[in-house]
């Protein structure tokens, strides 16, 4: 079968959706740094929708840690199918918004130069929670991160995304250029101040020559919402039998999509707002909205869908018992904490469910489950700090949480090796063997990782009672049977 490619393209005859204009008149306005699967099934089809009309905002990647994407897409001229599916089966499209892909490892000086070129007026980031090198219980910069600790001693060879963006914004300065703006596309909360913080106070430590500089660089917060999985061999068999094309990286989504913007760009940005996107002036409500009800109701049926042999969302939410928890979690729990509309807020709900049980998407439990000591803060431990401020039950949050720590012990019911994704796994497992399985002990060690914690969770008596009681049932009855008691008692 022949490789997507440009070329192939060209002789594609058979409807195949593809881009809209012609690539060669396409120039990059936009350098996206952490260019991986979220990035390309959400941002770029975004800006694939309106080159026809507005052809200066092309995207230039930047893969940060691993040279695969680069390697996936250069032969295929960095076009990729957008694979769209549900139970009526699946929809692809071919997009061809990203022009170029670099190895930050490798073209790091490349990088930096260009992201200092004028017609670069956008640096846009997916480089998920421990991308961002900061401490998730505070949000502030973790200035020990083995990668600031190299970038502030080596400023002009940074391997970090705020060396990155701080050593080009400082190039930019010395040329007499305004700067560009950042935003930062992911699920952290306040992921525009989230990224200020980070990247002013870096700036402040390896350049405070240049504070006036840059107090002038805009950080937008934005939302965005699709449920991304992890691409598989059988994903990449079915794209190349629906297309006709080899495509080594396809990009399997649903059809929802949701993206709202802060409009702060002085630097000027594409018409998002022709394609489908929300700008508006505060993203906060929706952020909170995606982050407790979406990502909370998500980890909370990644740890207990796992742990009940639930190798999919889909399967998860199947299950009456888990259903009812999440749907709980949401409405009881989650809802009264959001300052919208109850009504709209119940219409999110429902539609997540319908989402969730999307029998096409194979999203795995165990891909959702990765990254847990980054997660859990914005996830649910907001929304559990929300709730016992207010004296108010944090059963089903606690669950959630006693089921992370249950997953992190690194050992399934059935006594087999679960492979824990973590930056802190090994000190999780640690703990955890030092435990055993008494949940009293593991809980309040687990609830003793401050970056995760903080100090006031694990000095609350009624939120460590709640997550050791749920724990010892995970221990005694496993994740189906807790869940079934919860349900039913509540």
């Amino acid at each position: 079968m022949p490789r997507l490619s440009s070329s192939e393209l060209r002789a594609k005859t058979n409807g195949l959706a593809v881009p809209a204009y012609d690539r060669a008149t396409i120039s990059p306005g936009i350098v996206h740094l952490g260019i991986g699967a979220f990035h390309r099934a959400h941002m770029a089809v975004y800006v694939d929708n309106l080159l026809a009309t507005n052809p200066t905002w092309g995207i230039i990647g930047a893969s940060l840690r691993r040279p695969d994407t680069r390697d996936a897409l250069a032969p295929q001229d960095f076009l990729y199918t957008l694979a769209i599916r549900s139970a009526a089966g699946t929809r692809c499209r071919i997009i061809g918004s990203i022009l170029d892909v670099l190895d930050a490892n490798q073209q790091r000086r490349q990088l930096i130069e260009l992201m200092a070129d004028p017609a670069i007026r956008i640096v846009s980031l997916t480089v998920t929670e421990k991308g961002y090198c900061h401490d998730p219980a505070t949000g502030a910069l973790d200035e020990a991160h083995p990668d600031i600790a190299h970038d502030l001693a080596h400023p002009d060879e940074p391997v970090s995304a705020p060396g990155l963006i701080v050593a080009a914004l400082a190039l930019r300065a010395s040329r007499g250029l305004a700067p560009f703006t950042v935003m930062s596309c992911d699920n952290l909360p306040s992921n525009g101040k989230t990224a200020k913080r980070i990247v002013t106070r870096f700036a402040a430590l390896a350049r405070p020559d240049l504070a006036d500089y840059f107090a002038r660089v805009a950080f937008p917060s934005t939302m965005i919402d699709r449920i991304v999985p992890a691409t598989t061999d059988a994903d990449r068999a079915i794209v190349t039998e629906l297309t006709g094309l080899d495509d080594a990286w396809p990009i399997m989504t649903e059809p929802f999509t949701q993206w709202v913007i802060e409009d702060n760009f002085p630097a000027g940005r594409p018409p998002f707002e022709t394609v489908g996107a929300e700008l508006v002036a505060d993203v906060e409500p929706y952020e909170l909205m995606k982050l407790r009800m979406l990502n909370g109701a998500h980890s909370t049926m990644a740890y207990l869908g796992y742990l009940s042999g639930h190798q999919y969302v889909a399967q998860a939410v199947g299950d009456g018992n888990l259903r009812q928890l999440i749907h709980g979690l949401m409405t009881e729990e989650a809802i009264p904490t959001l300052p919208m509309p109850a009504e709209q807020l119940g219409a999110y709900r429902d539609q997540l469910l319908e989402r969730f049980a999307n029998p096409a998407l194979n999203h795995r439990t165990w891909q959702i489950a990765m990254d847990g000591t980054q997660k859990l803060p914005q996830r649910l431990l907001g929304t559990v700090r929300d709730r016992l401020a207010a004296g108010h039950s944090v059963a089903r949050l606690a669950l959630g949480v006693a089921a992370w720590m249950r997953y992190v012990t690194g050992i399934d019911e059935a006594g087999n090796p679960i492979e824990v994704k973590d930056p802190h796994a090994a000190r999780l497992r640690a703990l955890a063997d030092a435990a055993g399985r008494d949940a009293e002990k593991l809980a309040t060690a687990l609830l003793g990782v401050a970056e995760v914690f903080g100090t006031d969770l694990p000095a609350n008596p009624a939120f460590k009672s709640a997550v050791a009681q749920h724990l010892a049932s995970l221990f005694a009855h496993g994740a189906a049977e807790t869940v079934r008691q919860l349900v039913t008692s509540t």
